[in-house]
């Protein structure tokens, strides 16, 4: 399917745009004819694309500059900066690297630069990055993600795989000619589902849910959130205690087992070790039976809501949603882990419309009926540095060089990190306990990062080297999360002197004997039409149609024909499962992994089990009475676009919203638009008050997103004054098994401020004392 392009287009993780320029500058972005359901979150980035925010040339932290690497660390994100050139700037990385790769070997690069980039194909930031290094000998590299650390680690003892499931659950087409009942750990969060990973083409989660709204399906939101379920849909709310969704699964379980609703034939031949768990479940391993009345103490939800829901859930053809977040919580392989326990005992995996999804709205692409276009990746050639760390442990890299961590059965060692090199990321976003990564970022000696804007991460860098935007360069918006090819357009030229990555990459490795290496003897022009043919080629290989470059190029856009067969996860397993095992060592559904048993963690054993959290409302002397929620927001993509007027617009008196019940607010004599401090024993930031009934009581929500901003930005405690809410999120892992974040697992209290306190300098770029560019 073809369109002739009207106005040039560009396309982003939020969506695509036409987009209208004058006078050489992108004046105003237009809806995609083909997006139903466009997402405002573009249009912040106009007002500050030409700001003074931007990067405009090549800049070095003066310590760094004049002392050397190393020097003075502590002034990272107070010194101020002083600009080179490119030919100064491409010969101080040159001999950077190569010190570092003389004197400590290539481990001592830390290149994991975690994080979104862009949606262009070639111009993806961490790719150019990483195929550079790999040019030099390599680096050291971050595994998994921080959405869903805990689920890439132990689904694929579970299933065989996570991402496969992942690409591929069961299409909403499928649940509403299939579903009864949805039951959703952790919502059906549309605002989420605004973005996807590479570009989205056209927005279709609020139109199935205002579908499924419209027919026999009856929804259930489990979340400490209403609003997580699109208010229309009209489903009952379930609010038990944050991080006890695994609790409340065990008491279903025991239910659906104790009243003869297990669906024993289909455990017989499709799952692995289902006795095992059950002799848990019945308490005959810990004494402990996990009847509902014990699941609704720790839930704080009546056993007689379990015990029905358990039978409703066995009378219905039974899609149980969970979300991405469930995982970022202390045990967090667990809740995936029981949810799909509890599907298996239901024996509904692989029938159409009902199962297991893992995050539907989590991002715009999760049960779509598309096509996965075959999508060629930038070669990034090989790495031959085995050292990795697990995304979120990058605090413990930079503290504890040398000292050994477990992960996914093994034990490995924290090289010693000598440089790091970030693109296309934000760590001050990401990551948790952020005075806990303040401390580990000044042991490096030397920080580089590609920015484009002054944000957080670019001012707490030895070396920021200015890359240009989407909007600056062409490219084309191919993924395997979406069924559009867009070609992004060229809209202006390129602000200041920055670069694209490729041409920033390409001048360093001139410098270091490498171009041919990593330009492959190609332009970015060349780069960018191999990758659209090298996948032209995958698709006719698979018979699927794609138009020829050069038409493609002309027209401007097309999308690959949806199947015509509704996708249904594990629908080919459940029909043959001897013909189509899992990939997991019994080729079935593994509810018991002897694999994870014999890794001998207390922590993650061989099934499914409760663990308490480290911290939750179910602490008998609490220190801080509320449990923090720090969900991803509506009005930008993580940290990106924090300083555009649509991101800035939804703050209150300039301050991050925090949402609190009215029972809580009640108690501690709050009223909405009051200015308070956030606080626990990590940290601290400030927050505008909105009193919220959607909010469970007991329960605060502030979403992630304001760029970093302490008050003393010298000292690691510091409050942030913009509402960064990761200043007070704990940097421990899920178990030893993943090692994933826990940034849901999270008390704190919340106290009125009654005085002046300092403005937001969040949006203001450090100071620029000079140049040596001649």
């Amino acid at each position: 399917m073809i369109q002739k392009t009207k106005l040039p287009l560009t396309s982003t993780h939020w969506g695509t745009y036409r987009v209208r320029v004058s006078k050489g500058r992108v004046q105003e972005l237009l809806s995609f004819e083909q997006d139903q359901d466009p997402s405002p979150i573009g249009s912040g980035i106009i007002d500050v694309h030409h700001g003074a925010m931007r990067v405009r040339a090549p800049s070095v932290r003066k310590s760094w500059l004049e002392n050397g690497p190393g020097s003075n660390t502590d002034l990272r994100g107070t010194d101020p900066f002083i600009e080179v050139s490119w030919s100064e700037v491409e010969k101080l990385v040159a001999n950077e690297l190569n010190r570092v790769r003389k004197d400590y070997g290539n481990s001592a690069i830390y290149a994991g630069s975690y994080g979104w980039s862009s949606a262009g194909r070639f111009h993806h930031a961490q790719s150019q990055l990483h195929r550079f290094l790999n040019c030099i000998g390599g680096y050291t590299r971050s595994k998994f993600t921080y959405s869903f650390a805990a689920a890439e680690a132990m689904i694929p003892h579970i299933l065989g795989s996570y991402r496969e499931f992942l690409d591929t659950c069961t299409s909403w087409d499928s649940i509403l000619e299939n579903t009864g009942l949805c039951v959703c750990f952790g919502g059906i969060p549309l605002k989420n589902g605004q973005i996807s990973q590479g570009g989205v083409g056209s927005h279709f989660q609020r139109q199935n849910l205002i579908a499924a709204s419209k027919s026999n399906i009856s929804f259930i939101n489990i979340s400490p959130v209403k609003a997580d379920l699109l208010e229309e849909v009209g489903g009952e709310w379930l609010s038990p205690r944050p991080n006890t969704d695994t609790a409340l699964l065990l008491g279903i379980a025991y239910t659906l087992h104790k009243d003869g609703l297990t669906d024993i034939a289909f455990l017989k031949k499709y799952t692995e070790g289902y006795e095992k768990f059950l002799a848990y479940v019945l308490g005959e391993t810990d004494g402990i039976p996990k009847t509902a009345s014990w699941a609704a103490t720790i839930c704080e939800l009546d056993a007689e809501t379990i015990e029905n829901l358990a039978k409703k859930m066995s009378r219905n053809r039974t899609m149980i949603s969970v979300s991405w977040s469930l995982t970022r919580q202390d045990h967090g392989e667990q809740p995936f882990w029981m949810a799909i326990t509890v599907a298996a005992m239901l024996g509904q995996i692989g029938l159409p419309g009902g199962g297991i999804g893992f995050g539907y709205s989590a991002t715009n692409f999760v049960g779509g009926q598309f096509t996965i276009p075959p999508a060629v990746p930038l070669p990034q050639g090989r790495n031959p540095i085995s050292s990795f760390i697990p995304v979120a442990r990058i605090s413990d890299l930079l503290l504890h060089p040398n000292e050994t961590f477990n992960f996914d059965g093994k034990e490995y060692v924290y090289p010693e990190t000598k440089i790091v090199y970030w693109a296309g990321g934000n760590p001050f976003h990401h990551h948790q306990d952020l005075g806990r990564l303040m401390q580990g970022w000044k042991k490096p000696e030397t920080i580089i990062c590609n920015e484009w804007c002054w944000n957080s991460l670019a001012k707490r860098s030895d070396i920021v080297l200015p890359c240009n935007t989407p909007l600056e360069r062409e490219d084309i918006a191919l993924t395997p999360r979406d069924p559009y090819v867009v070609k992004m357009s060229r809209l202006t030229e390129s602000f200041g002197e920055s670069k694209t990555d490729f041409e920033i990459f390409q001048g360093i490795s001139r410098a270091m004997g490498v171009e041919s290496n990593f330009t492959g003897e190609r332009t970015s022009t060349e780069w960018i039409e191999w990758l659209y043919e090298e996948t032209r080629k995958r698709a006719v290989e698979r018979g699927l149609a794609m138009p020829e470059y050069k038409k493609f190029d002309e027209e401007g856009w097309f999308k690959f024909s949806d199947p015509k067969e509704n996708i249904v996860m594990l629908q080919d397993f459940r029909q043959d499962p001897v013909q189509n095992p899992l990939k997991t060592p019994s080729g079935k559904i593994e509810i018991y992994s002897e694999v994870v048993a014999n890794f001998g963690y207390h922590d993650c054993p061989g099934h499914a089990v409760w663990r308490e959290p480290c911290e939750w409302l179910g602490i008998k002397k609490k220190k801080f009475p509320f449990h923090l929620i720090s969900n991803q927001p509506d009005n930008k993509l993580h940290s990106q676009l924090d300083h555009g007027s649509y991101s800035r617009a939804a703050k209150i008196n300039g301050r991050e919203p925090i949402h609190i019940n009215s029972l809580d607010a009640s108690k501690k004599s709050l009223k909405s638009n009051d200015l308070v401090l956030v606080f626990n024993d990590r940290g601290s930031c400030l927050a505008s008050v909105v009193i919220n009934e959607g909010i469970r009581p007991g329960v605060a929500l502030m979403s992630t997103g304001a760029w970093y901003d302490p008050i003393d930005p010298t000292s690691e405690r510091s409050t942030c004054k913009n509402g960064n809410p990761n200043v007070l999120t704990p940097d421990k892992g899920t178990s030893s098994l993943a090692q994933g974040p826990i940034a849901h697992t999270c008390l704190v209290d919340l106290t009125l401020i009654d005085k002046p306190m300092p403005k937001v300098t969040a949006y203001d770029p450090p100071r620029i004392i000079g140049n040596s560019r001649g």
